[in-house]
């Protein structure tokens, strides 16, 4: 692959992966230009790619989240500590709500269908998803207890709710962090603790999508090596200036300049094909 073509998969990836407007959509468009009529053909190649480049965003989310991380393993690890077992709860509830996503990803890896390569599926699930955000972002905050509900009391039923949610971003243009973000605020949760959570179901589905992506890789060849190891680097630098300026913006903000976006796209898109 050109090293133009990466660097562009791998920044337009880095910025786009937590933002709720779509990574996939994106390098589906991306792939589509690049290749031309022979995108379809290039599936396989270019679905590698794109694991290479979240990746880099996982790193990413790794090194922000870092103190959730630590607090969640130490959790696991002394689960029976009444001073660690909410946080020993919040990541068992991470890993069984990514089960779903897990399961559907699994069948799509053996299945790989083209139709997934659609522009107009990508444009559709854009406007569609955009819309749920758009009003998802105006229900009402929901309290417990007189408080905000937050990620570090969920109950198991919301945990699930947003897990069932996060497979259907398998369809480019559904936006991953975008429909779980979507689910936990039509549940009642703030913005930031939406995405925070939308963020750890991140980490264990793109770790899965990382592991199928690299039983695929034929390591001898060292030009497709070094062409996934550049991916990483600039996905990650990308992504976690993203996540940090989106962390900002929506502690006082609303999603709608990212609803926006999300529409113009998938209209712009539309009217292209």
């Amino acid at each position: 692959m050109l090293l133009f073509h990466i660097i562009i998969l791998s920044l337009v990836q880095g910025i786009t992966e937590f933002l709720p407007i779509s990574s996939s959509g994106h390098l589906s468009l991306l792939h589509s230009i690049f290749d031309g009529e022979s995108a379809a053909d290039q599936y396989a190649t270019n679905h590698l790619f794109d694991i290479a480049v979240h990746v880099g965003t996982l790193f990413a989310v790794l090194l922000y989240f870092r103190r959730d991380v630590f607090e969640m393993l130490m959790g696991l690890i002394c689960i029976a500590n009444p001073q660690k077992q909410a946080a020993g709860v919040r990541a068992l509830q991470v890993g069984v709500a990514s089960i779903p996503v897990i399961i559907a990803g699994f069948i799509l890896h053996a299945w790989s269908p083209n139709f997934l390569t659609l522009l107009s599926v990508v444009a559709w699930a854009n406007i569609v998803y955009a819309l749920l955000l758009w009003v998802a972002d105006r229900t009402p905050v929901a309290q417990v207890n007189g408080q905000d509900k937050s990620v570090d009391e969920m109950p198991w039923r919301d945990a699930m709710i947003i897990g069932v949610s996060q497979a259907l971003a398998l369809v480019p243009g559904t936006s991953r962090s975008g429909v779980t973000m979507t689910a936990a605020l039509f549940l009642g949760y703030p913005r930031t603790d939406a995405a925070r959570f939308s963020m750890f179901l991140g980490m264990v589905a793109i770790s899965g999508a990382g592991l199928l992506g690299a039983l695929d890789v034929d390591w001898q060849n060292s030009q497709l090596g070094a062409d996934i190891a550049l991916a990483v680097i600039f996905s990650f630098l990308a992504a976690l200036t993203a996540i940090a300026l989106l962390m900002r913006w929506i502690e006082k903000s609303s999603f709608t300049p990212f609803v926006i976006y999300r529409l113009i796209f998938g209209v712009v898109l539309l009217l292209a094909l």
